[in-house]
């Protein structure tokens, strides 16, 4: 997510009268080599990750109303963590599905080397 508005935000009005919002998020095209990652590093990449999403999120309402409506406890704390184990398993489970399909020739595999 971005928390700012990058510079080709905008608009434009063609010749027959239309209108277009025009919007490109920033494309870096970088991608961190996360199977890599140690414990150490995954946890501070997660880190980074939680305070980015935090930042976006937190400039796309009312941080206080957000607060607010969360609570003082950590239910919300507790649900997200539940969610996001369970969504890491089922994505694993996933990709050991994908492998095997593609190593029994279900699926076509293209694998791309540096």
């Amino acid at each position: 997510m971005q928390s700012v508005s990058d510079i080709f935000l905008g608009w434009t009005e063609s010749m027959t009268g239309n209108h277009f919002y025009i919007r490109q998020l920033r494309d870096v095209k970088i991608k961190f080599a996360v199977e890599q990652f140690g414990s150490a590093e995954m946890l501070q990449f997660a880190d980074w990750c939680g305070n980015s999403l935090a930042l976006s999120h937190a400039r796309s309402s009312e941080p206080a109303l957000i607060t607010g409506y969360l609570g003082q406890g950590d239910a919300f704390d507790q649900a997200i963590a539940t969610f996001s184990t369970a969504y890491a398993d089922q994505t694993e489970r996933d990709h050991d599905a994908l492998r095997n399909a593609a190593r029994k020739g279900r699926w076509k595999v293209l694998i791309e080397r540096e």
